[in-house]
């Protein structure tokens, strides 16, 4: 019996290390296999179709062609996740202002794809049916083998090379009649060489200013304001020294926080997206940041009486 369940057990083991690969394999997409859909038929050549992966962390496998004078066929696929997928074509890399086309399966209504305007980041301002996008008839959604196939084509001499991907969270399709967009889980944006397939990942055009703005306000308010506090809690048998490391380590502090947050003022007139949370939040630690420094005289230092900022 002992040996029964170690073979079983090793038999397991090896099912799981060998054999899973392939099946995930088999359930995957990719450019090495032809594109083969049992239940659309299409008006044209899938052999003629570029084939490139575009967004590896989510499997997304773009396949297109210029079909016909002024027509481009996309056929974008993505493992089945009970959520939407999105392709949006932007003039800049950014999703404001950019028109998508979103396909999801849902079990009421089946395949549906719909237009969007990416018109911002509030939900209201997602229009759907709308855009610059001009299709032919010829669209179409469908699963198999866990993976999900959308298609459609493109009227244009030549699509715009600025490609963004992104999927949905997981459940939460729209519905009729408003088919209003939830906020999608990630994205991904992209720039596209279509002679040459040729893609690559672009960053925010304001992704240094993010990282300032972040960067600044986690060392001036989050690290160094509390090391100052620290050294004139437990250090004040190091006198004067304690005093002048206080004093500096709080001043730059307070610069770094103060040049955060106008880092902050920047990126939100850049952008225009919906943060007044965050911004109360901002401008709330920025007004308790000025109310604890007051004028005092510090005496008991040991060279006698000192004028210095100090925090209540």
């Amino acid at each position: 019996m002992k040996e029964n369940s170690q073979f079983i057990v090793f038999i397991t083991i090896a099912i799981t290390i060998f054999g899973l690969p392939a099946i995930v394999n088999s359930q995957t997409d990719t450019c090495s296999s032809s594109l083969k859909l049992q239940s659309v038929n299409l008006p044209f050549d899938a052999a003629s179709l570029n084939c490139h992966a575009v967004w590896d962390s989510q499997g997304y496998i773009l396949r297109y062609s210029q079909t016909t004078p002024g027509t481009w066929t996309f056929v974008l696929s993505a493992p089945a996740a009970n959520s939407y997928i999105a392709m949006g074509f932007s003039s800049n890399g950014q999703m404001t202002g950019s028109s998508a086309i979103v396909g999801w399966v849902s079990s009421t209504e089946g395949g549906v794809i719909k237009r969007y305007y990416l018109g911002g980041t509030d939900a209201n301002l997602v229009e759907v049916d709308k855009g610059n996008l001009v299709l032919t008839n010829f669209s179409f959604i469908t699963t198999q083998s866990s993976t999900v196939y959308m298609g459609f084509q493109l009227v244009t001499d030549q699509p715009q090379s600025r490609l963004i991907y992104s999927v949905g969270p997981t459940g939460l399709l729209p519905v009729a009649p408003n088919y209003r967009l939830t906020e999608h889980f990630d994205k991904v944006s992209t720039t596209i060489n279509y002679i040459t397939g040729q893609t690559s990942s672009t960053g925010s055009p304001y992704t240094r200013l993010r990282r300032s703005h972040g960067a600044l306000n986690m060392l001036g308010w989050g690290i160094l304001m509390i090391i100052g506090v620290i050294v004139a809690r437990h250090l004040k048998s190091y006198d004067p020294l304690w005093f002048y490391l206080h004093i500096g380590i709080q001043s730059f502090a307070f610069v770094f926080g103060i040049i955060g947050v106008i880092c902050g003022f920047v990126l939100d007139n850049k952008t225009n997206a919906d943060v007044s949370t965050h911004k109360a939040l901002g401008i709330f630690i920025l007004v308790l940041g000025c109310l604890q420094i007051r004028y005092r005289k510090h005496e008991n230092t040991g060279i006698g009486t000192i004028k210095a900022w100090e925090g209540f």
